[in-house]
């Protein structure tokens, strides 16, 4: 081999380069970062295909339900992509918006997304702003196309609308900078069977004690994707200001989420508003319920809102926060430290408290009439509930990581193998060339 005739720079090059592959990986949702990584960013699908939207609806690309594209909001921007529908499915499309860090946003800036026919008629529309906390952030707004609602019928071309909202309404010059877009567009088959249009009527809707023990510590990830899993109990973790992190509770059909979230006292004086978020987003992402709680240093929670068991009929209510928990999966709880911490009580880090408590009784779903897409989107499964307790997702990424990690370990190990073979042949080579030497 060249590297051993070369001697032992050359080697010592080989093992270098060897080494470099085993280096440690840090967990996903532990508490290391990369080098280079700034906490607070935003962490997007592995794999997401860049799209680029279109002033109108000619040219605008393609978007496949089940997959997720990256993007990019330009200042006023109005964007346009493009979806093809079957008549049968009721369509989801989340869009996540992420701004510069250090973007300066006002209370009402943000998003606003429809889904509109061939001939420009929205079938819904949704927005989401950045709200009291004045602190640049993830926020996503939900487009719709339901099925068997009056307006946006039958199969065909549909258009995603993306509008940024900024601080006079859309078409404003300020701030220049273009904010990051995620999209993530699902499909729902209609029921096997036609049942019922009517929403509960009742429902448990006290608010429980909040749940007490030990805490445990789970680091929320940097995105949707990578949202870690909880279950019922209380986990701890730490933000900075600007900081998000997100958490997945799987939910079954019949069960019921109450979740609130605590920010620890910390020294200084002064009032921040907003300076906790807790928001709840449904498996399609679309925003359930959100809370706020202000800040003077002195330990604060802050609760949501009273919420349905997952029921298929919730679709027929009228408020939000009914409506939109309409089927099983995983449900994100998304947390953010405001970065108007900073300039009270300086960068932390803050230490939250997460209460989840799960209630009710699971059964069996509707039954569908094809398959959703992404296939798993609205599926719990044993090993859902599983990781949800461990933390341990078992999903490719982790299993990659377990991969990368064991392989790590294994190179470490025949390196050391290697370079005892090396010395052990070295001497031995040597022991030759002394007794082939011929003696004065």
């Amino acid at each position: 081999m060249a590297w051993w005739r070369g001697g032992w720079s050359a080697r010592l090059r080989v093992v270098a380069v060897l080494l470099g592959l085993c280096a440690p990986v840090a967990a996903p949702g532990g508490p290391a970062f990369a080098a280079g990584a700034r906490p607070g960013g935003y962490g997007f699908a592995p794999g997401a295909r860049t799209v680029a939207g279109s002033a109108g609806t000619p040219g605008a690309e393609r978007l496949e339900p089940g997959r997720t594209y990256r993007s990019s909001l330009p200042a006023g921007g109005r964007l346009y992509y493009r979806l093809r529908l079957a008549a049968t499915d009721t369509a989801y499309v989340p869009v996540t918006a992420v701004p510069p860090a250090d973007a300066a946003v006002t209370a009402t800036d943000g998003i606003r997304v429809s889904v509109r026919d061939a001939h420009g008629t929205p079938c819904t529309y949704d927005s989401a702003r950045f709200g009291a906390g004045l602190s640049p952030r993830p926020v996503t707004a939900l487009g719709q196309r339901e099925a068997g609602k009056a307006l946006c019928q039958g199969a065909g071309t549909y258009y995603l609308l993306v509008e940024r909202l900024d601080a006079d309404g859309p078409g404003t010059a300020a701030p220049a900078r273009p904010w990051a877009l995620e999209i993530a567009p699902a499909t729902e088959p209609g029921p096997a069977r036609a049942g019922s249009t009517a929403a509960p009527r009742t429902w448990n809707s006290a608010a429980p004690e909040p749940l007490t023990g030990a805490a445990r510590d789970r680091s929320g990830g940097d995105g949707f994707a990578s949202a870690q899993p909880v279950a019922q109990g209380v986990w701890r973790t730490a933000l900075v200001p600007g900081e998000t992190q997100f958490y997945k509770v799987p939910l079954d059909w019949g069960r019921q989420l109450h979740a609130s979230a605590e920010l620890d006292p910390h020294a200084g004086h002064g009032y921040v508003g907003g300076a906790l978020g807790l928001s709840l987003h449904n498996p399609v992402r679309g925003t359930v319920d959100d809370a706020f709680l202000g800040y003077t240093g002195i330990r604060r929670s802050v609760a949501l809102g009273p919420l349905p068991p997952v029921e298929y009929a919730n679709r027929h209510a009228v408020p939000a926060a009914v409506t939109s928990v309409r089927f099983a999966g995983d449900y994100y709880l998304v947390l953010h430290l405001s970065e108007r911490m900073t300039g009270t009580y300086g960068r932390g880090p803050f230490g939250v408290t997460l209460r989840v408590r799960v209630d009710g009784r699971a059964h069996a779903g509707p039954g569908y009439a094809g398959d959703p897409r992404p296939g798993d989107v609205f599926t719990v499964t044993g090993h859902d509930r599983e990781a949800a307790v461990t933390g341990v997702t078992g999903g490719g990424d982790d299993r990659a990581m377990r991969l990368v990690a064991a392989g790590g370990i294994g190179l470490g190990t025949v390196l050391l193998l290697v370079l005892a073979g090396w010395t052990v042949a070295a001497r031995r080579a040597q022991t030759r060339a002394s007794a082939q030497k011929p003696t004065a």
